[in-house]
């Protein structure tokens, strides 16, 4: 279960770092459509999904990850309404065809365009980079608790993990 969570993680973090690619300092200029963004409209929240379930199956139990992935589902639909109320309100009619095209949440690989060239802007996507390491730092803290856990201390403290 833990190397299943590790694969998550992994491919959260890459997910994240590819959407921010595209994302990071064009969000409130220009309504990105390609890359990821292209495969469903809310490609950061979708590889953050992964990411929690990641983070929860690396506790090896099978609570935390039904956990993490209700909480997910029952926190993020109000992010997401809330963000294509605010995408709706900056590009109008661009908005409102790109949202007829391309899923919400889960992918669709038939709508994938990707441009030829893109400009990135490297200070701002540098920032963008640490927003998907924060899934790897979080099973590098697991791993401190768990080691903690086994030389004794914290048993009584967190029985759940």
């Amino acid at each position: 279960m833990y190397f299943i969570g590790i694969i998550l993680v992994a491919i959260a973090a890459l997910g994240r770092m590819w959407c921010s690619l595209y994302i990071a300092g064009y969000k409130d200029n220009k309504l990105i459509t390609v890359g990821p963004y292209s495969l469903c409209r809310n490609p950061l929240y979708f590889f953050s999904a992964i990411g929690v379930i990641g983070i929860g199956c690396c506790t090896e139990t099978i609570t935390f990850p039904i956990v993490f992935t209700i909480l997910f589902t029952l926190y993020y639909p109000f992010v997401i309404k809330s963000e294509e109320k605010r995408l709706k309100q900056l590009f109008g009619v661009e908005f409102k065809e790109y949202k007829k095209k391309v899923p919400a949440f889960f992918p669709r690989f038939s709508t994938f365009v990707e441009p030829e060239n893109y400009t990135v802007k490297p200070a701002v996507y540098r920032e963008h980079i640490y927003s998907a390491l924060w899934f790897i730092w979080i099973i590098g803290i697991l791993e401190v608790i768990q080691g903690i856990k086994d030389i004794g201390l914290f048993e009584s403290l967190w029985s759940l993990y």
